[in-house]
Order: structure tokens, then sequence, then C-alpha cells
């Protein structure tokens, strides 16, 4: 079976930390790289945004396909909207040279969704659509959010035309249902996944020593793209308000983009008096990503929402335990009391409060650690791959052929019916 996996405004290659790479890469690239294994033709469509080739072949089975669209240079990821149209006609014609067609269309995030419902047509292959995130609930987790109107129309239309909509959680399900009332029949909750064997606990004492940090002393950690709605100024005055003035916290992630944001958590810091306490380490391998976990005592988490919340995944695979936010999928990830602690309150006291406990609590920290590597046992990425073949056959089999498939589609064509995807 033939897979087309679309990924317009990122490419799964890109270095992760950036403004706009983070879990999603991770998801997408992972996830191909197993359906790949299990013996699937997959091929990921992105925009091309450097002097890159066409194809790149990234494993058996598995290709990255760069589609001419807009400028060949990054750009903002607003931009993109504007070039779908020449987006859906680059992945046709590629897919027009391909000896056989897709069997399964699969957008990631509106932007892909809406040029993937176009492929889809044209394949007459069943849409299957994952939102990563919702701009009707970014803009309700935190005030000064100001997703864009057309943004939420498109994803209402993507929502009402998919054949099947994967969430990563079952509050991310309710969400659907509740502000773009989606059909509880299409959707189907299957967890992201994480690399067990690249994330697993490691010495700790190699870790710090690699990482140039002390072989004692209390290590808080960071990880994610760096943005006001990841709350990494909640965590600094959290900080700032704990006992121990030894503690070190390791911020990792942020790209030149997050220069502005990045220069006002270290006047925080400053402010506050934790300067010296605070490390920005800024964008970092995924694969150098363990020995931060199992460098750090806790790792932290408290963001205003989280589809699913992958780092606390990759932390807890590592044995770290997590102080997370009570949103989204991290309720479903984080058990409270068990492998780490969840905060309803996006402000600081509570944080400290529960980095305080397991600060002062070397052995609480390792039962934690040792229940959250369990825990985290059910995200294999073998076991979601198997769950999600499963959704694309029986996605296959429910799909019924428009009658007006195959028409030729010209420029404007394609213009209407890309328009048409988010109406």
């Amino acid at each position: 079976m033939r897979v087309a996996q679309v990924s317009a405004h990122t490419s799964p290659l890109a270095p992760l930390g950036g403004r706009e790479t983070g879990g999603m890469n991770i998801y997408v690239l992972d996830l191909s790289r197993e359906l790949a294994a299990l013996g699937y033709e997959v091929d990921i469509f992105t925009r091309r945004d450097g002097d890159l080739p066409e194809v790149e072949p990234i494993a058996p089975n598995l290709r990255l396909v760069r589609v001419d669209a807009g400028p060949p240079a990054p750009i903002e990821k607003e931009e993109i909207a504007g070039y779908l149209g020449d987006f859906a006609r680059g992945m046709e014609r590629f897919a027009a040279r391909q000896p056989e067609p897709y069997r399964i269309v699969h957008s990631h995030y509106w932007q892909s969704g809406r040029a993937g419902a176009v492929l889809a047509r044209r394949q007459r292959a069943p849409h299957v659509v994952m939102f990563h995130t919702l701009g009707e609930v970014k803009n309700r987790a935190r005030v000064s959010e100001r997703e864009p109107r057309q943004r939420i129309r498109i994803e209402r239309g993507i929502v009402r035309r998919a054949d099947a909509i994967v969430t990563a959680s079952a509050h991310e399900r309710q969400l659907l249902e509740r502000y773009y009332h989606a059909s509880p029949s299409k959707m189907q909750t299957i967890p992201c996944g994480v690399d067990l064997e690249l994330f697993r606990p490691r010495d700790r004492a190699d870790s710090r020593a690699r990482l140039g940090l002390p072989a004692e002393g209390p290590v808080l950690l960071w990880v994610g793209r760096l943005e006001k709605l990841k709350g990494v100024d909640i965590l600094i005055s959290a900080v700032a308000a704990l006992d121990d003035r030894s503690v070190t916290l390791l911020i990792v992630g942020g790209d030149d983009r997050a220069t502005p944001l990045r220069a006002e958590l270290e006047r925080q810091a400053r402010e506050a008096g934790i300067a010296a306490n605070v490390r920005f380490e800024g964008a970092v391998a995924h694969d150098s990503l363990p020995a931060y976990y199992s460098a750090a005592d806790v790792c932290v988490v408290p963001s205003y929402y989280e589809s699913f919340g992958l780092v606390a995944v990759e932390a807890m695979a590592c044995g770290t335990p997590v102080v997370a936010s009570r949103v989204g999928g991290l309720v479903s990830t984080v058990t409270d009391g068990v492998t780490g602690y969840l905060i309803p309150w996006r402000c600081p006291e509570p944080f400290a409060e529960k980095l305080e406990v397991l600060l002062h609590n070397p052995e609480l920290r390792a039962n934690f650690g040792r229940a959250a590597r369990r825990s985290v046992e059910r995200f294999r990425w073998r076991t979601i791959a198997l769950e999600m073949a499963a959704l694309y056959d029986r996605a296959i089999a429910g799909k019924r052929p428009h009658r007006n498939e195959g028409a030729g589609f010209g420029k404007e064509a394609y213009e209407a019916a890309v328009l048409a995807a988010g109406h």
C-alpha cells in the first residue's frame, strides 16, 4: 500500500527546537519510519525551502518529497496558506509520475489538510487528518493568543469533509466535538509514539558530565519550542520561589526567531535574581535529548495547551518524573502522584510547591521515575503504527468514490478545490 503523508509547513528533517519544529516533526517522521518498516511505501510531502533535491530517500520504503510552492526559502508559516494551490498541484504532478496511486492521504496540521484534501480527491483515496493543534483551542487556552479566524474556518471545513480524524488524546477528541462539531464516528484516538530504544534511562553522572553540569545539585529541565504558550515564564518564577538557590534550570529549544522571547525571559531571570541558575541551551538534536532528560531530576512542562505532550513522554521514558500543567493530552500521559504531578493552575506557586517536594525526596523521585518508564510502554512506535494501519484499512474499506472523480483539473479548478476544502 502506498501512503502519502502531508506536512506542508515544516519538514520532518528540519532541526528541532525552532519556532515551527517540534513534536509534529518527530511524529510524522517516526510514524512514517514504522509504517515503512511494516512494508508500506510512504512518501512525505513538504514544501521546498532551500536548494535541496526533490526526492530524498530516508529509509527503505520511505522518501521525503519536496514540492515547489512559493519561494524556495524559509517563509513564515502564516504565508504558506497563499501557496497551497501550488502545493496541491505539485503533489498531484508527482503522484501522476508514480506507477501506482496513493491508497491513503494522511495530512498533518490545518494547512496540510487543506491541500491534502485535493490530493486525496484526485487519488480517489480516503483523507485522514491529524490536527496536532487547534486554533480555537489555542485562543481559549491563553488570552493573548490570536490564531486567525481563517484558520479556524478552514479547520471546521476539514473536519466536515475528512474521512477519518486521528486525535492524540481523549481530551482532544472532546475538544473537536465541542468546538468543531466533529462526528464521533469519524474520530479515533491513537496516541503519539516514542522511540523507547533511544529514550531510556541513562547514567545520571555520565549525562551530567557530558553536558558540563555539576555531579551533585538539583537540575530542572524544560524542552520545547520557545513560545509564550509553553509557559516558560511560569517556570522561571517558580524556580525563583524555591528555597534551594543552587538549582540549575536548563531551557532547551528556540531558534533565531525566538530571540525576542529569550531576551524577555533572560531579563525576567535577572530581575528575579536567578540569572546564574538558568542556562539557555538553544536547539538540540533529537538524539541528544536523552542525555538532558537523564541528567535532570525533574522535567517541567508548564504549558497552557498541549494536544499530547511528547516532551513529558520522552522524559518519563528516560525515568525522569514530570511536573506538568493539567491541560490537554498531559492528563492522559502523566499520572498525578505516580509518575509526576499535574498542576491545575498556570501560576508559579503550585509548581514551586511540587518541585520542592520532589527535589527534597530522592526516594520519591526514584519511585516516580521507575513508574514513569513502565507507564510509557504503551507508546511504543510499533504498537502505534499497527493501530494506524488498522485505521487506514477501515478508511479504505469505507471509502465511496465521488461521481466526478478523475475529471481533469486546470489551475483555476485546483485553486477552487483547495479553497473549497476550507469553506
